[in-house]
């Protein structure tokens, strides 16, 4: 009973869509700064090196080099002060929490980009041969050059 009355109060708190993006991404974090009266949206780019939690209770770090110095945020995935993660791209990790990258400097903090492994994983093997109905209809074809699908020109196939 008391957990179902907790799941409703923390309902309200949750994002609809929270955003999408992995341990080893750098993205673009949009933060709602509030000064006195005025209001201002600060983007913090860097690489996310953790995610923990669950539910409201949700959070991620960023961690990026200023002036030769490491800083790290931590925002809270469902806070009202996160605006917008947008991923500039991603990178190939095989821990849950990168904290290793604090001992690296420079060129050392870099990580495989996945776009390229990922477009050849989802292209699979290429199958060369088609099925036997759709070779029946290709023969027949022609493009503007002559050539059929066999690479053969009508020259080439009247002959034999």
């Amino acid at each position: 009973m008391s957990q179902e009355l907790l799941n409703k109060a923390v309902a309200g708190s949750l994002k609809d869509n929270p955003p999408q993006f992995r341990v080893g991404d750098t993205v673009n974090v949009s933060v709602r700064i509030v000064e006195g009266e005025k209001e201002r949206i600060q983007v913090f780019r860097g690489t996310v090196i953790a995610r923990k939690g669950g539910g409201v209770a949700e959070t991620f770090t960023v961690r990026r080099i200023v002036n030769n110095e490491g800083v790290e945020r931590t925002f809270p995935l469902h806070g009202p002060s996160l605006v917008d993660v947008e991923v500039v791209r991603s990178g190939q990790t095989r821990r849950a929490k990168l904290y290793f990258l604090r001992d690296r400097v420079g060129k050392a903090t870099r990580l495989k980009d996945i776009t390229r492994e990922l477009k050849a994983k989802a292209s699979g093997p290429v199958n060369r041969k088609a099925p036997e109905t759709a070779e029946s209809e290709t023969d027949q074809t022609t493009d503007e050059a002559g050539t059929d699908s066999t690479g053969e020109t009508d020259e080439q196939t009247t002959k034999e």
